[in-house]
């Protein structure tokens, strides 16, 4: 869809301010801004329901060469609030594409804004920190959208899986032919197609269960194990998950938690969680496995992280470290039959350097 070139502004909560163009659907749209380093995989980073309330911007230059395409998407629609990119394509290349990138995001209302001296905003974000942002094409007054970036609740402490978890729950089958006969009770935070399809393809029967249900409801259908999926905000405040987490981690079958199921599992051992300064966004980042000490590029996506001096020994041992910054990646759990990673093992965008990840859950529910 091709569409008259009209201006857009975007404004931080401190008073940053720059102007360019619109892309996307006309209108305005607030969320914390932070950025992603990967050079693919903007479908799918559009698309993770982790970055629900937030403003995804894509350090690499050039967006949108090669359109989108319905099997790359990671949930139903896209999930960001909004999309600030450097130099946008709205022409594209790719035999598998099923439309631009421009007539994707107008079709899901979507705005954004290209134009923009990204590299300037990120330097500025990591001195800074992450805060509320808004885009614009209807307001072009500064003060009223520094006001409007200022009046957004902070990340920290916004409850968002009740939005977006799904509202039913679902059973899916093993890939056809892979079946081996075990049942996996899957915790919906926010999961992504990816996950879901790790799992069936190595020949597990799933029940998706939404956010808030309880153990009770997921015993009566008798998995042979649990997984909890990755989601966006702030665990702490998902008080009506607390139970149903704590009694899965005391159960005795094998757990597996990604990203925000990571968390959730480690506040049920009374470690804690943290807002991070920054975050970690992107598909390039080291980690160290601590029993092997081999080194896996990874992708990542999260905002808050487990607190490294929290972990206790007699609770969780650190199975996974970030080598940029020490961070924990990883968790196994003294008391429990579990293990989970912050980190994206189903790498979409990515390396495959963790799918061996998978492959250990699967080895758990069979022995």
């Amino acid at each position: 869809m091709n569409q008259e070139t009209k201006k857009a502004w975007i404004a931080l909560e401190d008073g940053t301010l720059q102007s360019g163009t619109l892309v996307g659907y006309p209108g305005t749209t607030t969320g914390e801004i932070c950025f992603n380093t990967s050079m693919t995989g903007y479908q799918e980073i559009f698309t993770d329901p982790s970055y629900v309330g937030q403003l995804m911007m894509m350090t690499y230059p050039h967006i949108g060469n090669y359109g989108t395409s319905s099997q790359d998407d990671e949930a139903r629609k896209p999930m960001v609030s909004g999309v600030i990119l450097r130099a946008f394509s709205e022409g594209y290349s790719n035999l598998n594409a099923d439309q631009s990138l421009q007539d994707y995001l107008y079709r899901h209302k979507i705005t954004g804004i290209t134009g923009v001296d990204t590299r300037t905003l990120v330097r500025h974000i990591r001195s800074k920190g992450v805060m509320n942002a808004v885009i614009s094409s209807e307001i072009s007054d500064p003060e009223e959208l520094i006001a409007k970036a200022k009046e957004q609740a902070s990340m920290e402490g916004l409850e968002l899986v009740s939005r977006i978890t799904r509202k039913e729950a679902q059973t899916l089958s093993a890939v056809e032919g892979t079946d081996n006969g075990k049942k996996v009770a899957v915790m919906d935070y926010g999961i992504k197609h990816t996950m879901i399809n790790q799992l069936r393809q190595r020949g597990c029967t799933l029940r998706l269960f939404p956010a808030q249900t309880s153990f009770d409801e997921i015993e009566a259908w008798q998995p042979d194990a649990f997984f909890l999926s990755n989601g966006p905000g702030d665990p702490r405040p998902m008080e009506y998950t607390f139970d149903t987490v704590n009694k899965i981690m005391s159960d005795g079958r094998p757990v597996f938690g990604i990203c925000l199921g990571h968390q959730l599992m480690a506040l049920s051992q009374g470690i804690n969680v943290e807002k991070m300064f920054v975050g970690h966004r992107g598909a390039n980042q080291p980690v160290k496995n601590m029993s092997t000490g081999l080194v896996e590029i990874t992708t990542q996506n999260h905002g808050f992280a487990v607190e490294t001096k929290s972990v206790k020994e007699k609770r969780a041992t650190i199975s996974h470290i970030n080598l940029n910054d020490d961070s924990v990646e990883g968790l196994t759990y003294e008391n429990a039959n579990a293990f989970s990673v912050q980190y994206h093992p189903e790498a979409s965008p990515g390396p495959h350097d963790s799918s061996y990840l998978f492959d250990q859950f699967i080895a758990m529910i069979k022995s």
